[in-house]
């Protein structure tokens, strides 16, 4: 006769152990976690491919021009643009709202008569999704149908979306400003650029999936 511990133990024995289905668990935690990565690394290296590493101009005119704003390099190159005759207006979206056009245009001298007949301000957008706004406001008001975008190389993808997702009928010409302090071709050597670049990328994929459920809701 077996004792009350012997089967015990031999029922013990006789029950799936708990730790496998912990392991596979785990398992499964881990694999979906190294894909979330995998995924995550490698639409980041995508995203990287789509910043441009050199400045082009654009080929063609277009009916406006807008600029986002954050640096001056950014308003000089657009003023540029607008004094080669690329686009009829400018746009300088994203403006301090202390900040008037005679400030700007004493900072840029040999650009100063186009703000005399060419150049709008907007002192309302706050961030990207408001240049957006701002810039179909703009646009719609003066029934252009073309436009180029000035802004930063790494955050012209998330321009580009966001004007896309204003703008659908209105074709976007992107002229991308390279900056000498953003290596982009070179942004595993340079920890703040990877920094900058992989927050740019995080900044991207949250408006990627916020516009579909904007257009869901109308």
């Amino acid at each position: 006769m077996l004792s009350s511990d012997s089967r015990i133990v031999t029922e013990n024995r006789a029950m799936p152990p708990g730790a496998p289905p912990r392991r596979r668990t785990l398992r499964a935690v881990l694999f979906a976690a190294a894909l979330v990565l995998l995924l995550v690394a490698g639409g980041f290296l995508w995203f990287v491919r789509q910043v441009a590493v050199s400045e082009v101009s654009p080929s063609g005119n277009t009916d406006g021009i807008v600029v986002l704003t954050g640096a001056a390099l950014r308003i000089n190159d657009a003023l540029e643009l607008l004094a080669a005759g690329r686009g009829q207006r400018l746009l300088i979206t994203g403006v301090n709202p202390s900040t008037r056009s005679r400030e700007i245009s004493r900072l840029m001298p040999e650009h100063g008569r186009w703000f005399t007949c060419c150049v709008d301000l907007d002192h309302f957008a706050t961030n990207t999704i408001g240049n957006a706004v701002e810039t179909r406001r703009w646009v719609e008001a003066r029934r252009f149908k073309s436009l180029i975008v000035v802004t930063s190389n790494f955050h012209m993808p998330r321009a580009m979306a966001e004007l896309a997702h204003q703008l659908p009928d209105v074709r976007l010409v992107p002229f991308p400003v390279v900056s000498d302090r953003v290596k982009v071709e070179s942004w595993w050597n340079s920890p703040s650029t990877a920094r900058l670049l992989f927050w740019e990328y995080l900044k991207y994929i949250v408006a990627r999936a916020r516009m579909p459920i904007e257009r869901s809701f109308g």
